[in-house]
């Protein structure tokens, strides 16, 4: 199925704008910023053609997306790209929460 709509979890939302802001706030300018949410999407965007691209979690039908230092943890339905979480991979991984 072609079209399948991108839609962030709350948490997922609330770690974009924390990392967006971080970003914005150190380089006094939105342009990096801009561009890392570009990347997220154009990247998320593939998944509706390539649903598996991700790498395989321990968690079932969630799958992580690698964004440059990011992982994307989402979720493919048959209508939907659920984002459920946004991870900095320079961060500790025992404190990753999925959902």
């Amino acid at each position: 199925m072609a079209g399948r709509k991108i839609v962030w979890s709350h948490f997922a939302s609330i770690k974009l704008f924390r990392v967006l802001d971080f970003y914005t706030d150190r380089n006094k300018s939105t342009s990096y910023s801009e561009k890392i949410y570009k990347q997220f999407l154009q990247d998320l965007s593939l998944l509706d053609k390539h649903p598996e691209m991700g790498i395989k979690t321990n968690h079932e039908n969630i799958r992580g997306l690698i964004v440059g230092n990011f992982i994307l943890f989402y979720e493919v339905t048959s209508d939907k790209i659920i984002v459920h979480t946004l991870w900095d991979s320079r961060q500790n991984p025992d404190d990753l929460i999925l959902k």
